[in-house]
């Protein structure tokens, strides 16, 4: 079965995914307050944009709002996993026509990897060539 193709996030977009993963089916106002204490160094983030970039995830099909009680409540409609996925694959395709050696490399050249996920990244090789 095919995934269905989603537009991509904005980076605004996936902050709030970010705390609907973590804390699950949330309001506005909780959404809110969760990203003006990440973003303390930051200016905060206002209700009012929080309201209206749910809104337009709601449009979009990133999130599901529950209209049953005054204080709206929304929750994602993919798993972190499913996003990460859809994202990685578009961004694959578009700067890497496809080569996940390619993306794999650029990804190990742009950050130092750590021991502890250099033996991960092993493991998973591993696991995945059994698998074959």
């Amino acid at each position: 079965m095919a995934r269905q193709k989603l537009s991509r996030p904005t980076d605004g977009e996936l902050a709030i995914l970010r705390v609907l993963w973590e804390r699950g089916p949330s309001t506005v106002r909780e959404v809110q307050e969760v990203m003006s204490k990440r973003d303390a160094d930051r200016r905060d983030v206002g209700y009012t944009t929080v309201l209206k970039l749910l809104q337009i995830m709601t449009d979009k099909g990133f999130v599901d709002r529950d209209e049953s009680s005054r204080s709206h409540i929304y929750q994602v409609r993919q798993s972190e996993d499913e996003t990460q996925r859809q994202l990685v694959d578009d961004l694959l395709e578009r700067a890497f026509g496809g080569s996940t050696a390619r993306l794999v490399l650029q990804a190990l050249h742009a950050r130092k990897a750590g021991k502890g996920e250099l033996d991960e990244i092993r493991r998973l090789l591993d696991d995945f060539e059994g698998g074959r």
